[in-house]
């Protein structure tokens, strides 16, 4: 830091806020700390009464703050992201809706260099609206270039570090089961909570079969909606264990291979994930109706983003799987399945 007149300060970066007053009018920063100093700014400066300023002068193989941020920002950033405006020295990463993607290796990798910052929310959070999911700066003003560039060798590594997986559109196909239901006992109270969730994701529920208790019902009715064109198929109601509770059956005699049934989640135990021919077949458990977040919201964004769901990854669901229940949801902001 020196102090220099504000006629040789081009190209140097201010060491702290310049305040304008405007008596009976405003006070604020005519410039931040951070700002590099151009030739129009002299006139500014001799404004408000500054001939000598404190400046930080680059010198070879130093970068600005901005630059740095900036640089970090284009080597990290993946599809669904744009980028913010810098301010203070920070960009964020707005992203688009999706399934947030995160490379937590080559993040840990940048975050290891001093003086480097790279944070993001949860990989896996699904993402319904723009938002920011990510920021980075460095900690000092300047920066050693070397560090940043050391940055942009790890992210050539990766297809991107930061990323959003696009929702692919998806015809589903309902089959609400359950005597009380088929027979007009009751109003089916589920469906509209599976159409209103699939429709935030951006797909769309085509078609909804009743059946009764009897899995050759059930089973039958799964295949015709399959045969209608779903594209995947949830099956609502009759997951428990009673003696009534057919549908684990059903799903089973369509012939589809079984990944799992239940999951070591609260809210979603009961819960069976299967898949015919390409088609993935899930069996919702009466929880799915009830909380805002279960295992539907865990399981079916990824779904739809293109990934295969295994046993391995309902089981790591252990970790994280149990919901808090807190008096306002703020899913998907929290921890459930994290």
């Amino acid at each position: 830091m020196k102090t220099v007149s504000v006629h040789d300060a081009v190209g140097m970066v201010l060491c702290h806020d310049m305040t304008r007053i405007v008596p009976g009018e405003s006070k604020g920063p005519a410039f931040k700390k951070g700002h590099v100093v151009c030739e129009d700014d002299i006139s500014t400066l001799l404004e408000i009464g500054k001939e000598q300023i404190y400046v930080l002068e680059l010198a070879n193989g130093r970068i600005h703050e901005n630059e740095a941020a900036a640089r970090i920002a284009r080597a990290a950033v993946g599809p669904g992201i744009t980028l913010s405006d810098i301010s203070e020295g920070r960009i964020n990463f707005l992203a688009a809706p999706g399934l947030l993607d995160v490379n937590v290796e080559a993040l840990n990798r940048i975050n290891s260099i001093e003086e480097v910052v790279l944070a993001t929310m949860h990989s896996g959070q699904q993402i319904t609206e723009p938002k920011a999911v990510a920021g980075t700066r460095v900690v000092p003003l300047v920066i050693d270039e070397k560090k940043i560039e050391l940055v942009e060798a790890i992210c050539a590594e990766y297809p991107y570090v930061v990323g959003v997986r696009q929702f692919r559109h998806h015809d589903v196909g309902i089959v609400t089961t359950g005597s009380e239901v088929y027979h007009g006992r009751i109003t089916d109270k589920f469906g509209p909570v599976i159409r209103r969730k699939f429709q935030n994701l951006g797909s769309t529920v085509i078609d909804q079969k009743y059946a009764s208790d009897d899995p050759s019902m059930i089973r039958d009715a799964i295949l015709a909606s399959i045969a209608g064109g779903a594209g995947m198929v949830v099956v609502t109601g009759g997951m428990s264990v009673d003696p009534d509770d057919q549908t684990p059956t059903a799903i089973r005699a369509t012939g589809a291979e079984v990944v799992t049934y239940g999951s070591p989640t609260f809210p979603g135990v009961m819960f069976m994930i299967a898949e015919l021919d390409g088609v993935p077949i899930l069996g919702l458990p009466g929880c799915v109706m009830y909380y805002r977040a279960s295992i539907f919201d865990l399981v079916v964004p990824r779904l739809l983003a293109g990934e295969t769901v295994t046993r391995e990854d309902i089981v790591a669901m252990g970790h994280g799987g149990f919901c808090a229940t807190c008096e306002v949801c703020r899913y998907p902001v929290c921890p459930f399945g994290k």
